[in-house]
Parts: C-alpha cells; structure tokens; sequence
C-alpha cells in the first residue's frame, strides 16, 4: 500500500486516490506541474530534437513516397484558371478527393495548400475553401458565414497562386452520411486501437497533399505555401512545422497556449473535437508555440481577434509573444482583427499579397 502512495503521489494523482481532493483538484496540480520536455530554446540541438520528436508524434503514417496514382474526375474552365475534381491516393492507401485550381499560363507559378476548418460541419470538406464544379447550396452558405461570401481559393488563384484542397478524412466525401459531432469518439476510437491516431492520419494526408502539389506541372516547387482557417490553421501550421519544403504559412485563428485552452469551459474540453486535434504524447514534449517555432525561419503570417471565443486572447498573446524569440529579426507577422472567429475578404487579401511578397 505504500508503495502504491508513492506511486500515485509521483503522478500527482495520490491526493484523488486518497479521496482528500476531487478530480478537478488531482488535475489542477498535474496542470500546474505541466512542463514540456521540449519547450523552445535558441540552439541548434534544441531544434534537432524537437524536429524529430515533432515528426514522431505527429506524421502517423507519414507520407512513403509513394505514387499518388492520380485520377482527374472533372474540370472546369472559369476566369483566367481552371477548376479540376481529382482524387489522389493518401496516407493509409485510400482514394482522397480533392479540388485543383490551375492558373493559366505555363508558370511557373506559386502554390498554396488550403487546409479547411472542423466547424462541426462533416458534409463538407473542401468546398469550404473551393468552390466546387456543380452548384452547391452548403459550400456557398458556409462561405458566407465564416470568410464573408467569398471562397479563399477564388481570392488565392487571382492573385496567381495555383491552390489545393483536399477532404480531410472524416470530412466532405471522406465522411458518411449522418456523421456528427457524438460519432468522432468512435472514429477516434477505432484508430487508436488499430494503431493510428485520428489527427495524426490527418497530417499524414496533408504531408502527401503538399508533396502532390509541388510536384504538379507548372508548380514552383520552392514556393509552395500553406494556409488554413480555424482547425485548418492547426493543420497549417504543424504542417510547416513538420515539412520543410513549405515555404511560408498563414494560420488564421487557430493559435494559443495549451494552457489557455485547457482552462475550465474552453472549446477543446467540450464535446468530442478535440480527437481531431490530439497527438498522444506530444503535450509532454512541446506545447503549441514551440510546435509552430520549428518553421522559424521561415515566413509565418498569424491572425487572431480579441473577439474570438474560442481562444482566450491572453493565451494567444501568450503563444505569439513565445513565438517572436524564434524569429529574433523578423519573418513573423501577427495581426489582430476584428470580428472574432472569421477570415473575411480583407483577411484573405492581406494573406494573398504577404504570400505574394515571399520570394
């Protein structure tokens, strides 16, 4: 028995076991004594193993390198570019579909990888940020609640980007009818057990996204960028983080500290999201920032809104104000705008010329 004490007592959990407290004070003091192994130093030894423990925890499979086998389901010529449906093979084997935006012209031309949002809206994926073939009633609605009536791909190919979009899985084609917010724990569930996580198949296909997109005709490969909104700029900016080749990142609302979102009431302990947005493990080795830190010094481009309710805004600044000692001389941008949880037209043409001016 008192081998068990000292056990739980070096957990932190003894005093719950021991009946004296409650859970929400057993968790209290692990949060209290939460350090990342990891957290961000200014050395070149700090960087190597925070890459590699990054790479670990977070690309599950990972991208083999394998052929993408890509199949062109339709397309579309629209002002000055053309819209194509294909699918491509992804992370685990499976046929992942996607929208391509190709300027005309030989190019070479800039890119951008789009990465959507959660929202809780599981029918759509890419539609969110490209606007489809056919018409479609929800994509349109979805861009006017959330970027103001204007699709994020639109404003990115005029300014001469080529953009992808794909369904992350769980989402849009990649979902099945009927799926909703009480179905992500058994997704979840379901992975984990078999030896995957559900966030972690999710970079996973957005590795292989970037790498499909760099190798497309009339691509830069050296210039191709991410952008994301909401879990979208999660997804972006642990991407860059994990992948060198990406050029530079805009991550619109979606940063803060782990402590700022583990607060009592905040979104991530709600409901069943958060699953989309776990890596087991990688709390203990790197918190949010110094996830992100690893893009430095690369350009980053980071938006967020006092307004914003899902992110306490001392948290945010907390992140940002971590974030500037990765880039001491400049090549991080943070804005703060108005509006809250949003990524309107004007939001979007700032991301598309800072884009613009990274050579």
């Amino acid at each position: 028995m008192q081998r068990r004490r000292e056990i739980l007592a070096g957990l932190g959990l003894w005093p719950l076991a021991a009946g004296a407290e409650g859970l929400d004070a057993a968790l209290a003091r692990l949060q209290s004594a939460w350090q990342p192994r990891l957290a961000w130093r200014a050395d070149a030894a700090w960087r190597t193993e925070a890459l590699a423990t990054a790479r670990r925890l977070v690309l599950r499979p990972g991208d083999d390198g394998s052929a993408f086998a890509t199949e062109v389901l339709g397309e579309q010529a629209r002002d000055g570019h053309t819209a194509v449906a294909l699918t491509l093979r992804g992370a685990i084997g499976d046929r992942v579909p996607a929208l391509y935006l190709r300027p005309r012209g030989p190019g070479p031309h800039p890119a951008v990888l789009l990465l959507h949002d959660h929202g809780a809206r599981f029918d759509l994926g890419k539609e969110k940020l490209i606007r489809p073939l056919a018409d479609d009633t929800a994509a349109e609605a979805w861009a006017q609640r959330w970027f103001g009536g204007s699709f994020v791909g639109d404003t990115l190919v005029a300014a001469g980007f080529a953009v992808l979009a794909i369904d992350a899985p769980g989402w849009g084609e990649r979902s099945r009818p009927g799926f909703a917010k009480d179905d992500q724990q058994a997704l979840a569930n379901h992975l984990m057990q078999l030896g995957h996580h559900w966030a972690g198949w999710i970079a996973s296909d957005d590795l292989r996204a970037h790498r499909w997109l760099r190798e497309q005709p009339g691509v830069d490969p050296r210039r191709v960028a991410v952008l994301g909104f909401s879990m979208g700029s999660l997804r972006a900016w642990q991407l860059a983080a994990v992948c060198e080749e990406v050029s530079a990142c805009v991550a619109a609302h979606w940063m803060c500290t782990r402590e700022g979102l583990l607060r009592a009431g905040e979104h991530t302990l709600q409901g069943q999201s958060a699953f989309s947005m776990l890596h087991p493990g990688l709390a203990a080795e790197l918190d949010h920032p110094d996830v992100a830190a690893l893009i430095a010094l690369r350009p980053l481009l980071l938006f967020g809104s006092p307004e914003d309710g899902l992110f306490p805004w001392d948290g945010v600044q907390a992140a940002w104000a971590q974030l500037r000692r990765a880039w001491p001389k400049g090549g991080l941008t943070t804005r703060s705008t108005a509006g809250g949880h949003r990524f309107g037209p004007e939001q979007q043409a700032e991301a598309a010329a800072w884009l613009a001016r990274q050579a």
